[in-house]
């Protein structure tokens, strides 16, 4: 599989921090899903099956004041591995928890120790979704937990619901990559009872948990609000993030509509995650 990379160039004006959130925020909606912003430039990358030029271009004319110039390249998966080892810092998370490389020596001791690597699969502990969404989960009470982790990307949450002690762990994504590296980082940190299909909502029918994690996107979370419901167990958690601060007035209504009531959220950067139960 190979990825597109597109270089959004910002306009100078002193502002580009505000600027790259939003410009992130309109490409996540066309479904790029990994982000590297460095002075007045947004690197996005989405998967090239799924990229549309024209919405690009489309993109860049509806919101000339956000971006100057747009350009895209395809990213063959072995740039994008190298891309991922030279940027890839070990992360430590709310000095409980370190995720790291396998290249990575001289590991903090702390009680968990994740090893994860990505390759073209969201979720190393960088972003502040997923470093949200591990302090919340260290935060849980795992033992003994029958967990879901949607949209589970490396697996690194369901990894981690492993470690703290969950019974079993059902991870799931609709990306074969994501699907295959999640196996793989599972195996790497030798966590057993974690079950890694690929697939979407359709493979919930049936199943329930007693703490459902998704870290996805503001659309599929709306849409999939019905089904986290219908397979969470009375008195369990959801804990969610992926969407903007904007979009948590929308999240948490919809969460309403389906019984659930809020609990608490974090913001970091304009991102947000949330812990609803039912």
């Amino acid at each position: 599989m190979h990825y597109i990379e597109a270089i959004c160039i910002l306009p100078e004006n002193g502002e580009q921090a505000d600027i790259s959130d939003i410009v992130v925020a309109l490409l996540a909606e066309l479904g790029y899903e990994s982000f590297e912003t460095t002075g007045n430039t947004v690197k996005a990358y989405i998967r090239n099956d799924l990229y549309d030029a024209a919405a690009l271009t489309e993109l860049a004319e509806a919101y000339p004041a956000l971006m100057s110039a747009v350009s895209a390249k395809e990213v063959p998966q072995e740039n994008w591995n190298r891309l991922w080892e030279s940027n890839f810092q070990m992360t430590v998370i709310s000095d409980r928890c370190v995720v790291y490389a396998p290249f990575h020596t001289n590991l903090p001791d702390l009680p968990c120790k994740i090893c994860i690597l990505p390759q073209m699969s969201f979720g190393t502990g960088h972003h502040e979704t997923t470093s949200m969404m591990l302090e919340l989960l260290l935060d849980a009470d795992t033992t003994g937990k029958q967990v879901l982790d949607m949209g589970c990307g490396t697996g690194i949450l369901a990894i981690l619901a492993s470690i703290k002690g969950a019974k079993s762990v059902f991870a799931v994504d609709i990306d074969e990559w994501a699907y295959n590296n999640a196996i793989e980082n599972c195996e790497r940190n030798k966590v057993t009872n974690v079950e890694v299909r690929q697939g979407d909502k359709k493979m919930l029918q049936g199943k329930s948990f007693d703490l459902i994690l998704a870290n996805i996107n503001r659309n599929i979370l709306l849409e999939d609000m019905t089904a986290y419901a219908a397979c969470l167990k009375k008195g369990g958690s959801l804990i969610l993030s992926g969407f903007y601060a904007d979009d948590f007035q929308d999240i948490t209504r919809e969460a309403g509509k389906n019984g659930f009531t809020y609990v608490r959220h974090k913001t970091r950067k304009n991102w947000v995650a949330a812990e609803f139960v039912n």
